[in-house]
């Protein structure tokens, strides 16, 4: 059974595109877009977001380590970090996590891809009742759900031994952790191996050949790296090159890689990248929160290269407030307006470059299944759709209005959400909100009490 939606534009690949019908398979998946007319389904759809870095436990982070201590920075959040990491149970962290994905659908994120190393029990035991419970609560809420186990084996680049308050995360071995990731079966997508200060390069091949046997040659694959600057410095001491020179000189990289930051990229790395075709995921509000750096988000754009953004931390969700804060940055920096743009504006140019990249960065190079990411037949009907009287749209035509939501709007200005398909979100209302909210406010009252 086919089903249309008819708008009066849709953002697609090629900018606006008027009076638009976009016509559904059965399965979910766009089969064509076509000229259309009123009566209307809505007034703009854009292509949904793909969140591609999500650590969704630390959703019940936010507000917490936040006191000034000496020298505050990433490393001694991590302190913070580790206490919640420590102690959360499966049944908290459901309730954490399915507060996080309903968020992320009102935000207009359609998929994620979920960064996940929280594997084992608070003493290290084996178990999957942490992974069930990350995706029982995307199943409940109807957000599609990528998962990359993460392989994390050391404390540092010398190797040093994992910490204590690191065993959750921590396997003792690749072989170790490719028997986790085969015990998942088809929940996993890909892999992600933490970091090069928690995985010897020595590990990599291994883990990759590992990986493709089990999942197959095109599965994703995604790495943290130079996020900060004393990762880097601590890099270039004991291993003599940079993070993403390191990754790039051990392992071949190509489309299937997404680089988790890089935010201290330098423009040789950033054309490396690009070169070998791997992707940058940029995590905008996480970054500025954790005063990681700016990326160089301008020139990578200009260049051409692969860029998606994930909420990483989900201090605060929202996809349009993701690519504000990235736009924002760059002004900043160079003191000048509209830097991530076309002549046509910043709006629909850094939705649509982020939302591609989302798609890619989730999907790795797998060419079967649907994709994701833009208005197009073949890909999944992933839309959120922006209303012409929203809050912060009002008195906008179809040339202003995704400039006026990235400078000035939130997720009010989305009038409905849908995942192949399927309408979710309405006006910002998701179904048994209130039941969800009560779960998780419990739950953190209760991990911090």
């Amino acid at each position: 059974m086919t089903t249309t939606l008819t708008f009066r534009a849709i953002l697609g690949s090629e900018g606006l595109e008027r009076d638009r019908s976009i016509e559904i398979a059965g399965d979910g998946t766009i089969r064509a877009v076509r000229a259309g007319g009123a009566p209307y389904d809505g007034f703009l759809a854009i292509p949904g977001m793909p969140n591609a870095h999500s650590h969704i436990f630390q959703r019940a982070l936010a507000g917490f380590g936040e006191e000034a201590r000496g020298g505050d920075s990433f490393w001694s959040w991590r302190e913070a970090m580790y206490r919640l990491a420590g102690s959360i149970t499966p049944e908290q962290l459901f309730a954490v996590a399915r507060h996080g994905y309903a968020r992320m659908l009102r935000a207009g994120f359609t998929h994620v891809a979920e960064f996940h190393y929280l594997h084992h029990g608070p003493d290290g035991g084996r178990g999957r009742e942490t992974t069930e419970a990350v995706l029982a609560a995307a199943a409940d809420v109807g957000l599609p759900l990528s998962l990359l186990p993460v392989y994390y084996r050391t404390a540092g680049f010398g190797g040093e031994d994992v910490l204590p308050e690191q065993r959750r995360f921590a396997h003792a071995s690749v072989g170790d952790f490719l028997a986790t990731v085969e015990g998942l079966g088809a929940a996993a997508a890909g892999i992600a191996p933490h970091s090069l200060r928690a995985v010897p390069p020595a590990d990599l091949q291994e883990l990759v050949s590992g990986a493709d046997a089990l999942l197959g040659a095109e599965s994703p694959l995604h790495i943290h790296i130079s996020e900060q600057e004393r990762e880097v410095e601590e890099c270039l001491a004991t291993r003599g090159r940079t993070p993403i020179d390191l990754l790039a000189d051990t392992i071949e990289l190509g489309p299937r890689w997404s680089l988790v930051h890089a935010t201290h990229a330098t423009a040789a790395e950033r054309d490396r990248l690009r070169r070998a075709g791997a992707g940058i995921v940029l995590c905008p509000l996480t970054e500025a929160h954790l005063g990681d750096g700016i990326f160089a988000a301008r020139e990578h754009f200009l260049g051409g290269g692969a860029t998606a953004i994930g909420t990483d931390a989900n201090v605060r969700i929202s996809a349009i407030e993701e690519a504000r804060q990235l736009e924002y940055s760059q002004r900043l920096r160079d003191r000048r307006r509209a830097r991530v743009a076309t002549e046509e504006g910043a709006g629909a140019a850094i939705w649509s470059w982020l939302a591609g990249g989302g798609g890619e960065a989730v999907a790795g190079s797998r060419p079967e299944g649907a994709r994701l990411g833009r208005i197009e037949p073949g890909y999944r009907a992933d839309l959120v759709v922006l209303g012409q009287d929203a809050p912060h749209t009002l008195g906008h035509g179809l040339e202003t209005v995704m400039d006026a939501w990235l400078v000035a709007g939130d997720d009010r200005d989305i009038e409905a959400v849908y995942v192949a398909g399927e309408r979710l979100v309405e006006r910002g209302s998701f179904a048994r909100e209130a039941e969800i909210e009560a779960r998780f406010s419990e739950a953190v009252r209760t991990l911090w009490s």
